[in-house]
């Protein structure tokens, strides 16, 4: 089968993006053929790209898509040819391109309530909320609840997931549009990076409280405020540095704040198993399903124009969720 990749052969700016034609070898065992009908673009993309994320060179980029399988490799049972199907999260690279080879043990069978683009533009950004918000720190209703990025792919799903819970979320922004996209979404508040005091506002939020979690995707820029949001026995919760990493963090620093925590999550650490994997996807399914979620593809891309798309990730032109088109 004929496939177009996205492929990288050393990391940089999104001049390093190259789209190669392949002849994909028949599935091994264990694996099947899924010809991409929509792929998920995600912030861990620009990481692989720049080499934030080191990959062995060459690579290809991006870890989530939807598909029909189109051919079945030997041993394989639980699919079949034409099933819809999809997958996030691991464990290999490869996902921008019009087909692969990918292996059932990190697959799964699509939900007839969702459409491919739908499911592309969700799913790892779903899942991410799920490990984030119920499994790293369990949030409860009437907890206030901060979030970085809150009018981004992520964010955007973490304060409806966070409504539905019954927690109060707090969501950051840049901007006006941002601001308000946020709110429509979920955030009872939101902060204005760009003219507000981030940590004076969630203590005049909080009656001086402060909040028990801060979720930071941003790094470097807003490590000192989500520090100084937190109250005592807080969880700061790292999970992307889209500006830069933060700086180290002594343990004297989380002793005098406050005895609070600090930890640097990852979801391919709360997927490593299958059952983790399905259970978190079906977890977002399901909301999704009662309409507690609601996708907002705000920017779709052919894969022809990736390195636009990479740009406008990377400069936060973005809001929402973003999708590449195989053809």
């Amino acid at each position: 089968m004929k496939a177009r990749t996205v492929r990288i052969h050393a990391a940089g700016g999104s001049e390093v993006l190259r789209i190669e034609n392949d002849d994909l070898p028949a599935p091994a065992a264990g694996e099947v053929t899924i010809r991409h009908t929509a792929i998920g673009f995600n912030f861990q993309d620009i990481y692989t790209r720049s080499g934030l994320y080191p990959a062995p060179l060459p690579t290809g980029l991006g870890t989530e898509a939807a598909g029909v399988v189109e051919q079945v490799g030997p041993g394989v049972t639980d699919f079949k040819v034409g099933d819809r199907v999809c997958y996030a999260s691991g464990p290999m690279l490869g996902a921008c391109a019009t087909a692969r080879n990918y292996p059932v043990a990190r697959l799964m069978k699509s939900p007839d309530f969702m459409k491919d683009e739908e499911i592309a533009a969700i799913l790892l950004k779903g899942m991410t909320v799920e490990y984030l918000m119920q499994r790293c720190y369990q949030v409860k209703a009437g907890q206030y609840v901060l979030m970085h990025a809150a009018a981004g792919g992520v964010g955007l799903l973490a304060g409806q997931w966070g409504r539905h819970i019954g927690a109060h979320m707090i969501g950051v922004a840049g901007g006006a549009d941002k601001v308000t996209l946020a709110r429509q979404n979920g955030y009872e508040f939101c902060i204005d990076r760009k003219t507000e005091d981030i940590a004076a506002r969630v203590k005049e939020i909080t009656a001086g409280a402060g909040v028990p979690v801060v979720y930071d995707s941003v790094g470097k820029d807003s490590f000192e405020a989500s520090l100084n949001c937190l109250q005592p026995r807080g969880y700061f919760v790292s999970f992307g540095t889209t500006t830069g990493a933060p700086p180290p963090v002594a343990a004297g620093t989380l002793q005098k704040m406050g005895s609070l925590y600090f930890t640097r999550p990852t979801l391919v650490t709360y997927t490593a198993s299958t059952q983790e994997l399905r259970d978190s996807a079906a977890a977002v399914f399901e909301l999704f399903r009662q309409g507690a979620l609601k996708v907002s593809i705000n920017q779709r891309y052919k894969i022809d124009d990736i390195a636009q798309a990479h740009a406008d990730l990377e400069t936060g032109k973005t809001t929402g969720s973003s999708i590449i088109l195989p053809a």
